[in-house]
């Protein structure tokens, strides 16, 4: 492929105190698989405030936590029945405002969780609207009035119809788990509510909000039908999907829900919004809106120069014309772990660690989930054993998202660290092995995924061309670069992404993600480095 490059306007001014957010590492909890203080096979936030230690130690900013209110258990806290409490699992509301307290005090934010699209159908709410059709919390919702048929062809990405039946025969839409129904956002009194449980949070000190669902909440007011069956592009929801995500309505949300952030101090908004359209992500994050809107191209991207090439430079184009920095995601809650996406074993392991060096290389705030710093695997979880909604809708079709979600491995004891010792088995088995992935182990070699991660971040945060600044992108063949400017500093991320060793230009080498590259110029296949320019 001939060469390919492209020309980046700056996506990140420099970062202050009170946009911190513009540049920050931040780290992503799966609360329930982090750390167990109790001994209950759960992980709480007892346990993740004792490990706060860890996340200075590894050199990032911030914590996002996933959802740690009361559920109904149907999909992993995403169904929620108390938006202003925590679950009894978890502990309860002083200890969230504990753990607040010690992040700051080590310079940590925490960022939590919200899920405005749906509620848990046991949230109150949906309890009095199915005991009275003609009750305010019924105008809360998308109810159909009994038919034989649902109102329309919209399916749940969870697999099936995107409605069920009440009692009365009544239709209500889910477009997740029928346990989480969708709420109707042009009714007032759901924005009222929900800005008061911003306020409740924001006034404990959160630093924000990570925002579920943020392209749902409207969904088109007649209930027309889709336009295509439901089957996501590779980069997320098209026009396929045109009545039921994306609606105009939503971005009034958003300038609501900035308005009471700008009240409080350096607090920010980042919204989950799974498009198709770069552009239209990027509009989420126009200066009256949310602070950030994740890009998730690169983890939706196959291991390929040029996809990723393509998926660096979209996402610094389409964010910068909004004046808005990229929110780069390589892993998550939700997808498989890189080391299995990117072909496994000891092949999976080198290209994860290589991708780990271009995602905190690059301009803007990098998300890094919970045991990927560790170059965790996709679990195997017996079927059995698993949890997630999408697996048991499916059939058994869809493996689902449990082995992203298995406990993280503190040390090389039989449970791990993940709970005391003698404790109740963990909320998901943890595999065998598992302890060779340990922070423990990792943290004694020198070559470790950890170590690696560690020395990484604090490269960032000593060279201001990593992080902030200008980019550009260049696709060679199989080779990625991309040349980082600023504060009178030049850093380029190489990454060869083929099977043939390759040449690179020279410089200063800060860092590389395979122990065999010595010194720059010659790169093996499936490697990252850092070039300092002389």
């Amino acid at each position: 492929m001939a060469p390919r490059l492209t020309a980046l306007r700056s996506p990140v001014a420099p970062a202050t105190e009170q946009d911190w957010w513009r540049t920050a590492v931040v780290y992503q909890v799966y609360l329930r698989s982090f750390a167990d203080s109790n001994g209950d096979g759960i992980g709480d936030l007892a346990g993740l405030r004792s490990r706060l230690p860890y996340l200075v130690w590894l050199g990032v900013d911030a914590l996002w936590i996933n959802p740690h209110y009361p559920s109904g258990g149907a999909d992993g806290g995403y169904d929620v029945v108390d938006y202003r409490a925590v679950d009894p699992d978890y502990g309860d509301v002083s200890d969230l405002e504990a753990l607040v307290a010690d992040a700051r005090a080590l310079g940590l934010r925490v960022v939590l969780d919200v899920v405005p699209n749906h509620t848990s159908d046991q949230h109150p709410w949906f309890q009095a609207a199915l005991a009275d059709p003609d009750s305010p919390e019924a105008k809360r919702y998308h109810f159909a009035p009994p038919s034989e048929e649902p109102p329309n062809n919209w399916r749940s990405l969870f697999g099936g119809p995107a409605w069920s039946r009440t009692p009365d025969g009544r239709w209500y839409l889910h477009l997740f788990a029928p346990e989480q129904p969708d709420l109707d956002w042009r009714d007032p009194a759901v924005g009222d509510d929900f800005e008061a449980t911003l306020r409740f949070w924001l006034d404990r000190g959160v630093s924000g909000f990570r925002v579920d669902v943020a392209y749902g909440l409207f969904k088109d007011a007649g209930l027309r039908d889709n336009p295509g069956a439901y089957s996501p592009t590779l980069f997320g929801h098209g026009p396929e999907q045109a009545m039921t995500w994306n609606q105009p309505e939503v971005h009034d949300v958003w300038r609501r829900w900035r308005a009471v952030c700008d009240e409080y101090p350096d607090t920010m908004l980042v919204g989950e919004v799974c498009l198709a359209d770069l552009e239209q992500v990027a509009l989420y994050s126009r200066p009256d809106e949310m602070h950030q809107s994740f890009s998730f191209r690169l983890l939706k991207s196959g291991w390929d120069a040029g996809a990723f090439g393509e998926a660096v430079s979209t996402a610094l184009d389409a964010f910068a014309s909004v004046g808005a920095p990229v929110s780069w995601v390589l892993g998550n809650h939700d997808k498989d772990r890189q080391v299995t996406r990117f072909g496994g074993g000891a092949v999976g392991t080198a290209r994860a660690r290589a991708a780990a060096l271009l995602l905190m290389a690059l301009p803007g705030s990098p998300y890094l989930y919970a045991g990927d710093e560790l170059a965790l695997p996709q679990a195997v979880v017996p079927d059995e054993a698993k949890r997630d909604p999408i697996f048991h809708r499916s059939g058994g079709a869809r493996a689902g998202r449990d082995g992203c979600r298995v406990p993280m491995p503190w040390n090389e004891s039989p449970g791990v660290g993940f709970s005391p010792d003698g404790a109740a088995d963990p909320w998901l088995p943890i595999p065998e092995g598992w302890d060779h992935h340990a922070v423990s182990r990792q943290s004694r070699d020198g070559g470790s995924a950890l170590t690696l991660h560690r020395r990484a971040l604090a490269l960032r945060a000593a060279h201001p061309a990593l992080g902030s600044g200008t980019a550009t992108v260049q696709v060679d063949g199989d080779v990625l670069t991309v040349t980082c400017t600023g504060d009178g500093e030049t850093v380029r991320c190489v990454l060869n992404m083929g099977t043939a060793t390759a040449l690179v230009p020279g410089g200063t080498l800060l860092l590389a993600s395979s122990t065999a590259v010595k010194a720059a110029g010659v790169l093996p296949p499936d490697a990252a480095v850092w070039l300092l320019e002389d």
